[in-house]
């Protein structure tokens, strides 16, 4: 063999001994990586595990210190919503961080709770879609007169009917069904607009968008003058009603149905699996249906109608028509100030007779239930106690007699 040949043959071999040492390098990285996401995994597990079982202890200690902590929500509840009532009349420019203040601090703090609660598919619902764009519309766009109008209609038209129709109550003592109202009631009573009055030097004030629409000093003017010409339709001096009913019905029903697909695609479809793993993950639509099937109301027929597989599809479509009535009654209710003042009082005063039947009605009935579920748990506790108390004298009976007999 020549010497030309005996070098080919150790370049090939140390070229085999670096790859077959490549290859092992990779295959032992794999192994610590494998390892790493299992240490890891375990890790997240463990977490998970100590977490529920803090929440655990969490929800046992509030329900020791129930009555506690539902005065100092009630006693929280009447201070904050009094306070809110100062600031709209007093200082509404600042208004728009009490919303803001509100929406990051309550709805991420509503999302732990329901995730624990396995309510978390409720944050998809519209009211939450409809509160972000509000505060886009408030931080980004503030004098966008077309996207206002938009957010009109959400907040006069199906977050506001849900007040009525869904019986959002109003009470102070529980902090979820306050969340609840406020997330319905907030936008119409809070959503802000940048705007330049024009009037004595005003300039660039933030209200209340109730305020904007009937209590801008030109406006109201120029709205109670006797000549024609200076008569405006709103702040803004638009005249023409198909350009109203664009804005306040065709695009935000456009918005709505956007928002109705991406719903569906995200809970029924590509979620599916794992609401159908878990019967305790709850939905609007699983709620709602669940409600009505004990009550076997005239909703729950309805939904029937197309057999029990298209339940589903029947409850999108009631909510489509329930949207498109809401958005269509909002044209009548930017038009007239006392129609709107009217529909005010209507959304305050369901959400307050609401409380005032679940303070009245449902409370007591839980307060039932809670002291039979306790009573019931009682009497095998003393059982267990009286049993064992026997066991103890028998003994101490049984090691007497030895005693006396030895």
């Amino acid at each position: 063999m020549s010497i030309n040949e005996e070098l080919v043959e150790e370049i090939i071999k140390s070229n085999g001994d670096s790859f077959e040492k490549v290859k092992q390098r990779l295959k032992d990285r794999s192994k610590k990586m494998a390892q790493t996401k299992e240490i890891l995994s375990k890790q997240a597990n463990q977490t998970k595990e100590i977490l529920s079982k803090q929440a655990v202890k969490i929800a046992k200690q509030a329900e020791e210190h129930e009555r506690f902590i539902n005065k100092v929500t009630h006693l929280l509840g009447v201070l904050g919503f009094g306070g809110f009532c100062f600031l709209l009349g007093a200082r509404p420019q600042d208004i728009p961080y009490v919303y803001c203040f509100f929406y990051f601090t309550f709805v991420p703090l509503r999302w732990i709770y329901y995730r624990f609660k396995k309510w978390h598919y409720y944050l998809l619902d519209f009211c939450y879609y409809a509160n972000t764009i509000f505060l886009v519309d408030l931080l980004l766009y503030p004098k966008n007169e077309k996207l206002f109008m938009v957010c009109f209609s959400f907040a006069e038209g199906p977050l506001a009917w849900a007040l009525i129709v869904w019986r959002c109550s109003l009470v102070f003592s529980s902090a979820d069904k306050l969340v609840s109202v406020l997330i319905h009631l907030l936008p119409a009573a809070d959503l802000c607009i940048h705007t330049d009055f024009g009037v004595n030097q005003l300039s660039k004030f933030w209200l209340v968008f109730f305020t904007i629409r009937w209590w801008n000093p030109a406006t109201f003017e120029a709205m109670h003058s006797e000549e024609t010409s200076r008569r405006v339709s709103w702040p803004y001096g638009v005249e023409d009603k198909s350009y109203l009913f664009t804005w306040l019905f065709w695009v935000p029903l456009f918005a709505y149905t956007l928002w109705q697909i991406l719903y569906f695609l995200i809970v029924d479809v590509l979620r599916r699996q794992r609401l159908l793993r878990d019967p305790e993950v709850m939905t609007s639509y699983r709620e709602l249906s669940k409600k009505a099937q004990k009550a076997n109301n005239i909703w729950w027929q309805l939904s029937g109608l197309l057999g029990d597989q298209n339940r589903l599809l029947m409850y999108i479509l009631f909510q489509a028509m329930f949207t498109v009535a809401t958005m269509a009654l909002t044209v009548p209710i930017f038009l007239s100030y006392e129609l709107h003042v009217v529909f005010q009082i209507l959304k305050i005063s369901a959400a307050a007779w609401n409380g005032g039947s679940f303070l009245l009605e449902v409370m007591p009935r839980q307060v039932i239930l809670k002291e039979k579920k306790k009573s019931e748990m009682q009497p095998t506790s003393t059982q267990h106690d009286q049993s064992s108390v026997l066991v103890e004298n028998a003994m101490n009976t049984e090691i007497s007699t030895e005693v006396t007999g030895s």
